[in-house]
């Protein structure tokens, strides 16, 4: 229920017994009132039950009025509590002080009932607005939250979808999808951590590459049967046409995200669709880029990819040992692999194998 000005509470805070029992009589019959006769039982006072507004002498023995409000500006659980100033003084350089404090306005000795009445309720009535306001802020926020996680939901659906799609195709990229994702996201996670990468490796990022990784293999989709569930080696036409996965995911991709613009969470897809057979040394496909022309997503996932080929049985060679994979990996640097990304992978090695025997393949 919401709250109404009746039922707001105002705490009185002065050393004299007359200022406190006309401030009484004047605002008894509106709200709920305390009172207090020096700064450390206002304090107290606060403690115990926050008031809604506070009438706050400034000149007291002990602590001051200005100290007082000090302490509660500073105080997360009190800063918002409006604060109206008592006081006899009417120079500039005061009231000035008083504000600095964080004061909202000021009552003049000697009191008037009507002033005192119009100021009180004027503060608690804003008060009562900026609460409102926020709460509305808030309510906004967690819908915005809300509307946030459907769209999530739907680019995660959309990509599950995608990613089942080749998994039929090609039965072997069941475990492959989840395993890799994983290696991609613990891969960037490091990244980020490093001053090289960590000003464009965001959490943000980090999600949308963990999101979008599974769909780096859904060209296969494009790739003829007899190529694709081969069980042996392939020619080199065959090869060749194997190849074309990459620029045919990509196409895929491509028209799906027409309509979502530039910024679309398939933009990260797209560059572990073409770029993940790239090479660090130019040697790879489809375009024979080297080093830093190939974009970053795709040298993480050249890593991810072939690491898990190697540990995983295949109708044409058997598993490899996770040590063997490693080391591997390690001969590749500086030819296959970005060198600073197999430094990565050497340092958190552990973490794929532990990936690798979490979605092993049954």
């Amino acid at each position: 229920m919401e709250k109404t000005l009746t039922d707001c509470k105002v705490l009185i805070v002065d050393d004299t017994e007359m200022n406190i029992d006309i401030l009484v009589e004047t605002l008894e019959d509106k709200y709920e009132l305390s009172v207090a006769m020096d700064g450390s039982s206002a304090l107290e006072c606060v403690e115990l039950e926050k008031p809604d507004l506070i009438l706050l002498d400034i000149m007291m023995p002990d602590l001051d009025g200005y100290t007082v409000c000090k302490k509660l500006k500073k105080d997360e659980t009190t800063r918002d509590i409006p604060i109206i100033f008592l006081t006899a003084i009417t120079d500039v350089g005061s009231k000035a002080k008083g504000f600095e404090a964080g004061a909202v306005d000021y009552i003049t000795k000697p009191f008037e009932s009507i002033e005192v009445q119009a100021r009180v309720k004027t503060h608690l009535l804003l008060e009562r607005a900026r609460k409102e306001l926020l709460n509305q802020n808030e309510i906004l926020e967690e819908r915005v939250k809300e509307r946030t996680r459907e769209i999530e939901l739907t680019q995660e659906a959309m990509i599950d979808a995608f990613a089942t799609l080749a998994e039929y195709r090609d039965p072997e990229t069941g475990g492959h999808i989840k395993r890799t994702k994983n290696y991609v996201k613990v891969m960037a996670t490091k990244l980020s951590t490093l001053n090289e990468y960590k000003e464009f490796i965001t959490k943000d990022v980090i999600e949308k590459y963990y999101s979008s990784a599974p769909l780096h293999d859904i060209g296969k989709i494009g790739i003829r049967d007899e190529i694709l569930l081969k069980p042996g080696r392939l020619t080199s036409g065959e090869f060749d046409e194997m190849k074309k996965h990459t620029v045919l995911g990509l196409k895929v991709l491509e028209e799906a995200s027409q309509n979502l613009g530039e910024k679309s969470f398939l933009k990260y897809a797209m560059e572990f669709s073409k770029y993940h057979h790239e090479r660090w040394d130019g040697k790879g496909y489809p375009e024979g880029l080297s080093k830093s022309d190939i974009p970053l997503a795709g040298r993480i996932m050249a890593i991810a990819d072939v690491y898990d080929a190697l540990i995983s049985k295949r109708v044409y060679k058997p598993a490899f040992s996770h040590e063997e994979a490693v080391e591997m990996i390690r001969q590749g640097s500086n030819s296959q692999f970005d060198p600073s990304l197999v430094d990565v992978f050497l340092d958190i090695s552990n973490q794929f194998y532990d990936i690798s025997q979490k979605y092993k393949d049954e």
